[in-house]
């Protein structure tokens, strides 16, 4: 890593590789740069931390929907995970042992937000405005922000005069005592279906606001037995075989999402788990989605539902009118006295807005944000045309509804570092993806939506206005592996610097 800077003329540090983000992505890349014997990086976290969303989520109940040893680096693994499905504390444990065992603290600036960064053309370039006011440059920039980073907190009116405790799943007030208050939360997502039972037992009153009912099905929760874990331990190919056989079990429920025919037989059960799990008709009717499954993201949960059968739970489905000072007020008048009000909204997903505060230029002064004003896209989630050196993980069209997206990272660094070979071998000092790779790429993703349950007409969170899917990869995870395997070069232009 060469931040030093000795010259006269005292020109900004340089690295070679900047990785923006210190969370399972930057982590994952840091790691494959130093087995590729590239030392000359730096992680940029804005955080105090490591770990990204298994720093900041740390609600009651928060654990991964992946099974453990599919949500954890194929490079880097670990053989005693607990239990099938990690809860938050033991993935961010895993993290901090990968930090700590590959030395990464020595490669990164904690509480350091990238404010901008800005391609240099004539010298192949990028400086990075930090939020010290110092400017960093490197060949080759990494974003590993990822994109669920940015709480989302809905506008409620009235908000401003309520005088009791507000704060957001991400953002989780352990000092805050719930027992015996009466709490309001709002969403039912992927994290609320996680803390409403965990919370419930404590609280006088938990009233639970939802908006859309969430499709959810059971969780194959187990502890690994000991003896598990001693042949994982020992015999690394019980442990991959066991990787591989989660993997391909989680493959295979993309088959009803992109063939809804299958789709209607799943959502049956899915159905009659409620009905099984909820005691009230009428409650079980209010919990079932009146959208095909799998449109939304499908929910993993054994725990909420039961949770409703609970005395001093209410499911309140009128929609939220305002806020006094001490209560709730839903729009068919009714008011709820509360002392605590959570946010489970979730994260602001429109590329657009949690990078509105970045400015990305590219070349011939491009913005980023006004490339992706009529919706994100890049090549395979990873290169965007007129952005040289310029790589993304987890860009989009590479989040997953089915599978672990700890696979797509990994073959997205796999990806990169094979294109900075390229640079390197190539003699150049630059690579960018031509325009016509990058569209008929997009083209293409675009029309695998066609017939899949994500265009059967529910509005979700992985769609831009207007109904166009920029975030998911829309088949099978091993096609992604196969294309992003070997970059072609004949989608790539190399430059050089101007002397």
């Amino acid at each position: 890593m060469m931040l030093e800077n000795t010259s006269a003329t005292r020109s900004p540090p340089f690295t070679k590789v900047a990785i923006i983000g210190a969370g399972f992505g930057g982590i994952a890349m840091a790691i494959r740069l130093q087995q590729q014997g590239i030392h000359d990086f730096i992680l940029l976290e804005k955080g105090h931390e490591f770990g990204g969303t298994w720093r900041d989520n740390q609600y009651p109940g928060a654990a991964c929907d992946v099974q453990s040893h599919l949500y954890s680096l194929s490079f880097a693994p670990k053989s005693n995970w607990s239990k099938r499905y990690a809860e938050a504390p033991e993935i961010f444990s895993y993290i901090q042992d990968l930090v700590n065992d590959y030395k990464l603290r020595a490669f990164c600036r904690l509480n350091t937000e990238v404010l901008s960064a800005h391609y240099q053309a004539e010298r192949c370039l990028w400086q990075l405005q930090l939020q010290d006011q110092t400017i960093l440059e490197a060949q080759f920039v990494i974003f590993a922000s990822g994109p669920l980073h940015i709480p989302q907190i809905p506008p409620i009116p009235g908000i401003e005069k309520f005088q009791g405790k507000v704060f957001h799943s991400a953002q989780w007030d352990h000092t805050y005592d719930l027992n015996g208050k009466n709490v309001a939360s709002i969403g039912t997502g992927g994290s609320a279906i996680q803390y409403v039972p965990e919370i419930a037992p404590q609280c006088k009153q938990l009233y639970v606001m939802q908006r859309t009912a969430a499709w959810i099905i059971p969780r194959d929760e187990r502890v690994y037995h000991p003896l598990e874990k001693t042949l994982f331990e020992k015999y690394d190919w019980f442990r991959k075989l066991h990787r591989a056989r989660l993997y391909w079990s989680n493959e295979s429920r993309v088959i009803p999402i992109v063939k809804p025919g299958i789709m209607k037989y799943t959502q049956k059960l899915a159905e009659l788990f409620i009905k099984y799990q909820i005691k009230d008709p009428e409650l079980a009717q209010k919990l079932t989605p009146d959208y095909i499954m799998g449109c939304k993201r499908i929910l993993v949960s054994n725990s909420y539902f039961p949770t409703f059968n609970r005395r001093n739970v209410e499911l309140v489905t009128e929609k939220i009118q305002e806020l006094t000072e001490n209560s709730i007020i839903t729009q068919d008048g009714q008011e709820r006295p509360i002392d605590c009000l959570i946010y489970g909204t979730g994260f602001i997903t429109d590329p657009r807005i949690y990078m509105k505060n970045f400015q990305c230029t590219g070349l011939d002064n491009l913005q980023l944000n006004d490339v992706w004003k009529q919706g994100a896209e890049s090549y395979y989630g990873i290169c965007m045309k007129g952005f040289p050196n310029l790589f993304q993980l987890l860009g989009p069209n590479t989040l997953l509804a089915h599978n672990s997206v700890i696979f797509m990272i990994e073959a997205q660094v796999d990806y990169i570092l094979q294109l900075m070979q390229r640079v390197d071998q190539s003699h150049s000092d630059a690579i960018m993806v031509k325009e016509q790779a990058q569209d008929t790429f997009n083209q293409q993703v675009q029309h695998m939506f066609e017939q899949t349950v994500w265009q059967s007409g529910c509005v979700s969170w992985y769609q831009q206005e207007g109904g166009k899917n920029f975030a998911l990869w829309p088949t099978y995870t091993w096609k992604y592996w196969l294309k992003t395997k070997k970059p072609n070069t004949a989608d790539y232009r190399l430059f050089n610097k101007v002397s």
